[in-house]
């Protein structure tokens, strides 16, 4: 704890307060190559903090609204008719637009309610006679 301690009471500070950081607007363009090269460390670490910052609250509030990814993405309307003569037993329909097979369930749902906390599963549709 020691090293911790040591390092964010007196070394960065020490670093912090040995940059060539000019006291007026005009100091920036009197300074020499060898100050720039002493300011990359430092600018590229707050950059790098700053950006895995915008990119985690990015992805925090990003909410597309979409929810099919792929299906039939080429029609402005995705609309599948099945004939209910054509289901011997029962079919299972996809719900989660993430079948590789739609509109059939392939299971894929398992692997999207993992992804995203989600509950999501096939309509399961069979005939009457079959119950």
């Amino acid at each position: 704890m020691y090293v911790l301690s040591n390092l964010v009471r007196v070394t960065i500070p020490n670093y912090l307060a040995g940059l060539p950081i000019p006291d007026t607007f005009g100091g920036w363009f009197k300074l020499g190559v060898k100050d720039w090269l002493a300011l990359i460390p430092p600018t590229v670490v707050i950059g790098g903090i700053s950006y895995y910052t915008y990119q985690t609250v990015k992805k925090a509030t990003e909410d597309t609204g979409i929810v099919n990814p792929s299906v039939k993405k080429h029609i402005p309307k995705v609309v599948d008719f099945i004939d209910i003569e054509d289901i011997t037993e029962k079919s299972s329909l996809c719900r989660c637009w993430r079948s590789k097979n739609w509109p059939y369930c392939d299971g894929s749902h398992g692997k999207h309610n993992k992804d995203t906390g989600d509950n999501v599963g096939p309509v399961v549709v069979k005939h009457k006679e079959n119950k």
